[in-house]
């Protein structure tokens, strides 16, 4: 089986569930709720448990990635995957700056261990290539993720790449309506859904340009345009859209895909982070 099976089911679970039809989104509400009693169920209890028929469990399963519901039972034995709240529990009023610290604490580095779990090394090998031979690199986020996309753009301008990056809907399409087939766009969107990003990629991806997208959801809008995409994890809830747990995942995908840029281009990224620091060190006291 592919890579997907070393993926935590309940993290592929999220990552796909908006495009879950209605019966299929019961299967997942039920196995997200008993995930790890769902390992000694038959296809018959889950369907029953969630009241579908048995044909849905199974394409629920193969939606995830998997054969079937064998197959699917057994990543989640393999993955031993634990459902319960993390070690310091949901935050509350009540909370002391000091526990509200231990908690927030504890949800951050879940969601690094939960990202780490969603990398593909193909994909970031494959995304790597793509940028190491673009002519330009384009950079495109729209809000919180536009933070996310200047910090990529810098990060690639250090290392001796040619990039532009924008967070304005207008600048970011008539961008993407100039590129080449020799360059790349990099979309972020935790989402993956924000209409005026989506909209935007579409365009470049009709120029032919290559693709990369870094998005909470496997299957999004977004990701219909994409040639790789990057997996990021981190729930947010409508009230909620924007938040650090967001970019703290976005920023380790995209740390590591620029390291390992930063490795297989060990002379030029040497040279560049020499005269760029070079550049500004009189900036410094």
């Amino acid at each position: 089986m592919n890579r997907v099976n070393s993926i935590s089911p309940d993290i592929m679970i999220t990552s796909i569930y908006h495009s879950l039809t209605k019966s299929e989104q019961k299967v997942a509400d039920v196995v997200k709720v008993n995930l790890k009693d769902s390992v000694y169920w038959s296809v018959s209890d889950l369907a029953e448990h969630a009241g579908v028929g048995e044909t849905t469990v199974i394409r629920f399963c193969r939606k995830l990635g998997y054969r079937g519901y064998q197959d699917f039972k057994l990543a989640v034995a393999q993955n031993k995957v634990d459902t319960k709240q993390q070690e310091f529990g949901e935050i509350l009023e009540t909370d002391s700056v000091e526990v509200l610290a231990q908690k927030i604490t504890a949800e951050n580095r879940n969601i690094l261990q939960n990202t780490l779990r969603l990398v593909q090394t193909e994909n970031i090998e494959k995304a790597a290539q793509h940028i190491i031979q673009a002519k330009t690199v384009y950079i495109f986020g729209v809000g919180t993720s536009g933070i996310m996309a200047q910090q990529a753009n810098y990060r690639l301008m250090r290392l001796g790449f040619n990039t532009k990056y924008a967070t304005d809907s207008h600048i970011i399409a008539m961008n993407c309506s100039l590129t080449k087939e020799e360059d790349v766009v990099i979309g972020i969107s935790t989402s993956g859904s924000t209409k005026d990003l989506v909209d935007a990629i579409e365009i470049a991806d009709k120029t032919h340009a290559r693709v990369i997208c870094v998005t909470n959801y496997m299957k999004s809008p977004i990701t219909k345009f994409a040639d790789v995409v990057l997996l990021t994890s981190a729930k947010e809830s409508p009230l909620h859209g924007g938040a650090f747990s967001s970019l703290i995942s976005q920023m380790h995908v995209l740390d590591i895909l620029t390291r390992y840029i930063e490795l297989q281009k060990k002379e030029q990224s040497m040279i560049a982070l020499q005269k760029t620091a070079k550049s500004v060190s009189d900036k410094l006291y």
